[in-house]
């Protein structure tokens, strides 16, 4: 098995972050390209409700500036040398874009960085790492970092 388009969506957390080691990893032994991305929560998208207000369009655009600025600084240093990387910012519910941003570039592979959680957790909180797994048109490997 190759492995030449490998997907880290981010939320910016340490989890995420250590998840991007082995994501690096992997694009490097493979040669393959890495995408990193984030989903900007549309509350407007998961409510159902359209707010047409500016403030809320403003907003957006900073959040959007904001999540960029964030990207761009993401792991540097487990970054430093490695060129194959493209970054992305999306608005949605984060589960449904990275799905759909899985299947548009033709993924091989999600790595996602998560929180080990007990049993009653793990059971009332649906999580998008979960619905990733349910849903996600290629293999997903999940990393838990040890608390």
């Amino acid at each position: 098995m190759k492995f030449q388009k490998i997907l880290l969506p981010t939320d910016f957390s340490d989890e995420s972050l250590y998840a991007l080691s082995y994501a690096v990893d992997l694009a490097k032994m493979f040669n393959a390209k890495l995408y990193l991305l984030h989903v900007i929560y549309d509350i407007e998208k998961a409510s159902n409700l359209h707010v047409p207000h500016p403030s809320i369009t403003e907003l957006y655009k900073d959040l959007e500036a904001h999540a960029k600025r964030n990207l761009d600084g993401f792991g540097v240093d487990l970054l430093e040398g490695f060129k194959n990387v493209e970054t992305a910012v999306l608005r949605g519910i984060p589960y449904e874009e990275i799905i759909k941003f899985s299947k548009e570039n033709n993924i091989d592979l999600i790595i996602i960085g998560t929180l080990p959680r007990s049993g009653v957790e793990r059971f009332f909180v649906g999580s998008t790492t979960q619905r990733v797994i349910r849903n996600a048109p290629c293999p997903v490997l999940v990393v838990t970092k040890k608390q």
